[in-house]
């Protein structure tokens, strides 16, 4: 059952985390840039919605919105961006590899098609230890040919693992468009492996819901994975690189084709004006106070810059950071 308020915060908390964080790279305080994830909000607020709190999820290198829809902290996750030791995982992780295991998340990566494995191997642990616990992997239409993710396709439908693959299919990787890097189709590589597969309507966070909630229920069952291709559109730049290089690869007029579907305005419509001012008001508040702690908390030392990467506990020699 919808929960069309709690839906739309979602929604509405993603988006404007988004927006704050693209500012604070403008700013300079998050440095490198990040990928973001504005318009594609309805998927990782469906899936999620879909979850338990001991479901888990890997992600990707535009990985903001399924840590937040996972439950993660927002303060926690803007430190983590601004590469302070307040964040998730210390400053260390940044945008790209964010994780919490409280909340289920095992991490981002920013390697193409990387989550699927992991989710994979998490699901197959769920399934020898009899739990009904189920794993949910997020990866983008640029990685459906790449071999890592096409073989473990095949090892969860041999295993049957309790696992749900999302694609978030924005039609571009990077700036090729979907059309000219992928042969057949996107739902065709999962049925080839007994997989079932269908395509979603990725900017309606209730339709994405909706599928999820099926795809979940049948991997609970012992049924095995499935695939939900959620078609989407992405409304700011692949990489905030962009913002300043400016490359061609779409024009204005189909970006505000794209942005014609909001998911924001999609949910928003659902619920009555005053809660949804409500919602932002708190969303707002919210938001501000994530910025602020980010801001306020320290830089890592770099003297600690081995740390936890090596079981023995090794460390960097003096004068060598």
């Amino acid at each position: 059952m919808a929960d069309p308020a709690g839906l739309y915060r979602t929604v509405a908390l993603i988006r404007g985390f988004e927006q704050r964080a693209v500012e604070l790279v403008r700013t300079g305080v998050i440095r490198g840039g990040i990928h973001p994830y504005t318009g594609q909000e309805a998927i990782a607020a469906g899936t999620c919605a879909a979850l338990r709190p001991d479901d888990v999820i890997t992600s990707t290198h535009r990985g903001h919105g399924h840590v937040l829809a996972k439950g993660a902290d927002p303060a926690r996750m803007m430190a983590e961006l601004a590469g302070r030791t307040t964040g998730l995982n210390q400053g260390r992780g940044g945008s790209m590899h964010a994780a919490d295991f409280g909340v289920g998340v095992l991490g981002a990566d920013a390697i193409v098609g990387a989550a699927v494995p992991i989710a994979t191997g998490a699901a197959w642990t769920f399934r020898r230890s009899g739990s009904d616990r189920v794993a949910l992997a997020y990866f983008g239409d640029g990685a459906v040919s790449q071999g890592v993710v096409l073989e473990t396709f095949n090892l969860a439908a041999l295993w049957r693992v309790p696992v749900v693959l999302v694609c978030e299919n924005n039609g571009f990787a990077t700036s090729m468009r979907t059309a000219e890097t992928v042969a057949g189709t996107i739902l065709g590589r999962a049925e080839a492996f007994g997989i079932p597969a269908a395509a979603v309507d990725g900017m309606d966070p209730e339709a994405v819901l909706d599928a999820t909630a099926g795809a979940v229920a049948r991997a609970r069952s012992g049924a095995g994975p499935s695939l939900l291709e959620c078609v989407t559109y992405r409304f700011d730049a692949h990489h905030t690189w962009e913002h300043t290089a400016r490359p061609r690869y779409r024009t204005e007029e189909e970006v505000a084709i794209g942005r014609s579907r909001d998911p924001l305005e999609i949910q928003g419509a659902r619920i009555p004006a005053a809660a949804r001012a409500a919602i932002d008001a708190e969303v707002e508040a919210l938001l501000d106070d994530a910025v602020r702690f980010a801001l306020a908390g320290p830089h890592p030392d770099p003297a600690g810059a081995l740390d936890h990467l090596y079981a023995t506990g090794m460390r960097a020699r003096a004068g060598a950071l």
